[in-house]
C-alpha cells in the first residue's frame, strides 16, 4: 500500500487554484491589450450579424476592455451581465481557495436563478425600454 505524502495531494489542488487566475488575467491582458472596439480584431457575434438581436454576451469583450482599464463605469455600459458574472466567477473562486471541495460546486436553483437573469437580461436589453441595457 502505498502512501502519498501531503504535499503530493496539495500540489495539485494548490495550482489548480492558481491556475484559474492564471487563464482569467491571461484572457483579460490579451482583451485590455486588443480594442475590441476596432473593427477586425474579433469576429462579430452570429446573432446580432443575422437578427440584429443583441444575445447576452453582446458588448462583453468591450466590457472586459473596460475592466481591464480601470474604467467599471464603461464595463457596466458595455454590459452589465458581463461584470455582474465576473464578479459571481470571482466569489466562486475565492470560495473554492477556502473550502477543500474540488471541484466547486454550484447549486442547481442558483444556475436556474442565473438561466433566468440572463433571458431576462437579453430580452429586456432588446425592448425600447431596455436601450440602456444595449452597448
Amino acid at each position: 500500500m502505498s502512501v502519498s505524502s501531503p504535499t503530493a495531494r496539495v500540489l495539485p489542488a494548490v495550482l489548480a487554484r492558481l491556475a484559474v487566475p492564471a487563464g482569467v488575467g491571461a484572457a483579460v491582458a490579451y482583451v485590455g491589450a486588443v480594442d475590441p472596439g476596432e473593427a477586425g480584431h474579433y469576429p462579430p457575434c452570429p446573432l446580432l450579424s443575422r437578427t440584429g438581436l443583441l444575445c447576452p454576451g453582446c458588448g462583453g469583450l468591450r466590457a472586459v476592455h473596460a475592466l481591464a482599464h480601470g474604467d467599471v463605469v464603461g464595463a457596466l455600459a458595455a454590459n452589465a451581465a458581463v461584470v455582474a458574472a465576473g464578479a459571481v466567477v470571482a466569489a466562486v473562486w475565492v470560495v473554492w481557495c477556502v473550502r477543500p471541495r474540488i471541484p466547486p460546486s454550484v447549486p442547481m436553483p442558483l444556475v436556474r436563478v442565473a438561466g433566468v437573469l440572463v433571458l431576462v437580461f437579453s430580452v429586456v436589453r432588446n425592448l425600447p425600454f431596455g436601450a440602456s441595457l444595449a452597448p
